[in-house]
């Protein structure tokens, strides 16, 4: 039984992909070596045996974008606050005028953002510029 010991450099939960045996290419699968409490990697057809250098051996990352314009309001056409623009007409329907608004975009990298919203109530198509 041949154990190998790689050394990690980085921290927390990384790609955890599929391992191989060097010496006869099969796949190579998890064990626990309760022993010395450790995570192994062990091929079932030459049992070749190496340490873990991650003891995570899957990882489920689960990103959940929102459209920021579904949660924009149609009803902000008629909030007299708002200020209106006709320079900038609908994409939808080509009605001139229009509401716009500046908000933070949860995108980290895009900071402040203008939002519009149609005046033809039939139309209320939400864009962003």
């Amino acid at each position: 039984m041949v154990i190998s010991h790689q050394t990690s450099t980085t921290e927390g939960p990384q790609f955890v992909g599929i391992k191989f045996c060097p010496e006869c290419n099969n796949m190579l699968y998890p064990k626990e070596d309760k022993e010395n409490k450790r995570l192994l990697y062990q091929c079932q057809n030459c049992e070749h045996t190496e340490r873990a250098d991650n003891n995570c051996i899957y990882v489920n990352k689960i990103t959940h974008e929102i459209d920021e314009l579904t949660n924009i309001v149609g009803d902000v056409i008629s909030d007299p606050t708002l200020p209106r623009t006709q320079d900038h007409p609908c994409p939808r329907c080509s009605q001139c005028q229009a509401v716009f608004f500046q908000a933070q975009s949860s995108v980290a990298d895009q900071g402040m953002r203008l939002y519009y919203v149609c005046c033809n109530q039939q139309c209320n198509h939400r864009w962003t510029e």
